[in-house]
């Protein structure tokens, strides 16, 4: 009758480790799909910048209108802040996406295939996105602010 009281014990401390490890590579794996998620968010909304960047190229003629739209974007993606920029060099312009409170280094990076001057961020939680194009001689300018 004696060994069978250690039997019980250890079978019971073994089913216990089991489970612990069974839990911990479930959470494991459900953190990197929620990872997965946030990320393809962010990229959803950088794509819609860049969408409505071209919707505004295309309805503003060069040197008669200016236009202006606010975007409707998420105030957090996954239960954090983000911010967008959009920006460009000589040859492209983009909008870049990532998470925090700052503009830091871009994790998201959306080509806008326009030749167009683009400058501006937006920093969630504080406001709307408000997304402005004008021409200036021949030259189109996308500027991206907060209300």
């Amino acid at each position: 009758m004696p060994t069978i009281i250690p039997d019980y014990v250890y079978s019971l401390f073994a089913a216990l480790i089991v489970g612990v490890i069974v839990v911990s590579c479930c959470s494991v794996a459900t953190n990197a799909i929620r990872v997965d998620a946030d990320k393809q968010q962010l990229r959803n909304v950088a794509e819609y910048v860049a969408t409505q960047s071209l919707m505004l190229l295309s309805h503003g003629d060069a040197g008669t209108q200016n236009v202006t739209q606010y975007l409707d974007v998420p105030s957090q993606v996954g239960h954090q802040r983000f911010w967008i920029r959009i920006t460009n060099d000589t040859s492209t312009a983009w909008v870049e996406s990532g998470f925090g409170a700052e503009v830091l280094s871009s994790q998201i990076k959306v080509e806008v295939p326009a030749n167009v001057a683009a400058s501006g961020s937006f920093v969630s939680g504080s406001g709307r996105a408000l997304l402005q194009c004008s021409f200036e001689s021949g030259v189109a300018s996308l500027t991206l602010t907060q209300e």
